[in-house]
């Protein structure tokens, strides 16, 4: 039987009746003689409910404990889906990372998925099973301990299901009828896309986009897996959602795709530290160290040997970079004046496959802003990026006003 691979995300199991219409779809999917491989990600809030107990009894958490607290909602929901396929008269059974087992790393919050080996699996399809619901986001290490993947690992899950099983398609179901050229929560001009190229989707899931995990379209890019994005409130249909696909299925696009933003930024700024090789190194490889994830970085340099180094990173690993760097200082490994933290910015981004054949994007974007009254605080960019940050309240109006600049509310 050819496999399925189908991923219901944290709205789409929100509720009993959320699991029966999700249900209901995945008893389609069998009727037409697929196997089908259901991965469900924790009831809609659980998992920030879960992450909040953790911060709650311990902010400097033990991360082996945060997986075994947090990868819990994943469970309720797989045994949840199982128990109403069952109900429905599919031959149905819910699956815990440990038990296929999804193969990790050992790095607890954020493991990356090793092995999936499908002789589990494809074993109760052969004996009549007809549908695993999967536990999202969970894997074990290999010292036997629960590990998680790092939010929105769900996605992730799904995509490596598909490559290992070889899956005829992967469907990821959300709250939303596909991948938008912004927030349509932000702006009412916002547009679904029909398709949208792998490296495009990287950077737009990286730099904020919710749709999906940054590592789930790694995963489809390189196992050339067909990944379709759509909502599970919507009634099915072939031509549903968005497809991520290579660029050279794309006939023609605009030249900027979509905006992303990110709201949860901090910027760090390490005062008066010496401008001497290896600083950089001493600086970074700390914060490294305690898991802060590290995204725009400048640094300025001043006359009497000494330099200033910026960089942004979430919200909620602020504490974290401030506990390492202090560390650092205290040991002698570094050396700065003082730690300055704004945790009022946000990231904006423009992204488009289109930046490789024009000019003048990032002249047009810092026009855009500056017509608007908004300062840039770092910029970064790449081949098909530009990223700024902004005082977090001009957000939503520097959206607005890129979106319109660049005319994403029309087709190509």
């Amino acid at each position: 039987m050819p496999i399925l691979v189908m991923k219901f995300g944290g709205t789409s199991v929100a509720t009993i009746d959320r699991i029966q219409r999700a249900a209901k779809r995945v008893a389609l999917e069998v009727a037409k003689g697929y196997d089908v491989i259901v991965i469900v990600s924790a009831m809609a809030g659980k998992t920030n409910e879960l992450v909040g107990w953790v911060n709650e009894t311990s902010p400097l958490y033990d991360a082996r404990e945060y997986d075994a607290v947090v990868s819990s909602g994943e469970n309720v929901t797989a045994g949840l889906m199982a128990l109403r396929l069952q109900e429905m008269e599919v031959p149905a059974r819910s699956w815990q990372g440990w038990q296929v087992p999804v193969q990790t790393t050992s790095a607890h919050g954020s493991a990356r998925i090793e092995a999936i080996p499908p002789e589990n699996i494809l074993k109760k399809f052969a004996e009549g099973m007809k549908v695993a619901v999967v536990a999202g986001f969970q894997g074990v290490s290999p010292e036997g301990r629960i590990t998680t993947l790092g939010r929105g690992g769900s996605d992730t899950t799904a995509v490596a299901f598909a490559a290992a099983f070889d899956a005829e398609r992967c469907d990821i179901f959300t709250d939303v009828d596909g991948v938008y050229t912004t927030d349509p929560r932000i702006c009412d001009k916002a547009r679904k896309l029909d398709r949208i190229a792998f490296e495009e989707m990287l950077e737009l899931a990286s730099l904020g986009a919710k749709v999906l995990q940054t590592r789930s379209v790694e995963l489809a890019m390189r196992y050339k897996v067909k990944l379709r994005v759509l909502s599970s409130f919507e009634e099915p249909s072939d031509d549903a959602g968005t497809l991520v696909c290579d660029e050279e299925d794309i006939v023609e696009s605009n030249v900027i795709s979509g905006i992303a933003h990110s709201r949860d930024e901090a910027k760090m700024t390490l005062i008066s530290v010496a401008d001497r090789p290896g600083i950089a190194a001493a600086i970074f490889g700390p914060l490294a160290e305690a898991g802060v994830n590290v995204d725009m970085i400048v640094q300025n340099i001043s006359e009497d040997g000494r330099t200033d180094m910026t960089f942004s990173c979430p919200t909620d690993q602020v504490l974290r970079a401030q506990t390492a760097l202090n560390a650092a200082r205290e040991v002698g490994s570094i050396n700065f004046h003082d730690l300055d933290c704004d945790n009022g910015v946000a990231k904006v981004s423009a992204v488009g496959i289109g930046m490789r054949s024009h000019t003048g994007v990032a002249a047009k974007m810092f026009k855009v802003l500056a017509d608007e009254g908004i300062n840039i605080k770092v910029i970064t960019t790449s081949e098909i990026k530009i990223s700024v940050l902004i005082d977090r309240k001009y957000m939503e109006l520097a959206v607005q006003a890129l979106h319109d600049a660049f005319g994403l509310d029309k087709a190509a």
